[in-house]
């Protein structure tokens, strides 16, 4: 039996071994990231530079584009380097940072979803009591409890998932690593503490999962008693965006870890995980841009301003 600690690095799985579609893939994949950088960088300044835009909602929306924008910069341009230079390997320590940052990062996504659910669900339905609910203090300390409480669940998981001896070698079956590819490298009798904590987090997510799904009920009640046509617009506008993200990034991520067994093979999991790793953090600024007309013209005037900017130093150089 080989322990975990004698291995110096872990094997990535390729996508493919001929040189064509290995610069395909990096161009793909540099073309999601790069999408993914613009949209999320651009509310994340949009947000922190309009002041219109501090406000408890815009907020959670700056914590959600650094959670996107740090939850692919974690997995991406490793295997985009991985295809370039045609390499599988990933340093043992890299690989357990990659596993702690992946769990942090989505438990973290997934709990500031949580709280913006129950942002929406005051703002329509105690819009009274939002400005005493929702204050700065408070918001301050819901997110930092999603953060502080992900930190401890990744803590957790990857110090356990790599402390366990693995028995099937050192080739990770995904194109970067998470706990489930690692724990099929393991020993058949080393993996029942993991699995009373993967039981302790599935519960946790099933009562957030609860949590927005009744939240939304009270939403669509409360809005379907409005009486006018346009304040039901404008409770349907300011709600849809953030429920269009939930349902996708539960339905990818759920998807992908809470299928049957008899479903799983190296071709479909390689699938899931690039729609929950790529998707959700590339098309959710879109999602929440597309109807919003406060945060369209915040980021028309950064547009503006930088263009504006570069053709007066242009014109400066060129004098």
């Amino acid at each position: 039996m080989s322990n975990s600690s004698s291995f110096n690095e872990f094997y990535l799985l390729a996508f493919t071994d001929r040189w064509e579609l290995q610069l395909l893939h990096f161009s793909l994949f540099l073309g999601i990231y790069m999408a993914a950088l613009l949209g999320n960088g651009l509310i994340i300044t949009a947000v922190a530079c309009d002041h219109h835009l501090h406000t408890p909602m815009y907020f959670f929306l700056l914590n959600l584009s650094v959670l996107d924008l740090s939850t692919i910069s974690s997995t991406v341009p490793k295997s985009m380097a991985n295809s370039l230079w045609n390499i599988r390997a990933i340093s043992y320590s890299g690989c357990a940072a990659q596993v702690f940052l992946v769990v942090v990062l989505f438990s973290a996504e997934y709990s500031l979803l949580t709280v913006m659910a129950y942002d929406r669900f005051v703002a329509v339905c105690k819009p009274l009591h939002y400005g005493i609910l929702m204050d700065s203090k408070a918001c301050v300390r819901m997110a930092t409890a999603a953060w502080a409480s992900s930190f401890l669940n990744s803590v957790l998981h990857t110090g356990n998932t790599f402390s366990i001896p693995l028995c099937q070698g050192n080739t990770v079956d995904q194109f970067f690593c998470e706990i489930p590819q690692i724990l099929k490298l393991s020993c058949a009798d080393s993996c029942l503490r993991e699995a009373g904590l993967v039981v302790i987090s599935r519960c946790l997510i099933f009562g957030c999962f609860i949590f927005i799904v009744v939240s939304y009920v009270q939403i669509f009640r409360a809005v379907l008693r409005i009486p006018s046509e346009q304040g039901r617009h404008k409770a349907f506008s300011m709600c849809l965006p953030h429920l269009a993200v939930v349902s996708l990034f539960v339905s990818t991520s759920f998807f992908a870890y809470l299928k049957p067994p008899s479903f799983s093979s190296p071709t479909r999991d390689l699938v899931l995980a690039v729609l929950y790793s790529l998707v959700p953090p590339t098309v959710n600024p879109l999602i929440y841009s597309m109807r919003n007309k406060e945060l369209q013209d915040a980021l028309r005037k950064i547009i503006s301003w930088t263009f504006f900017n570069s053709d007066k130093i242009a014109f400066a150089l060129r004098k």
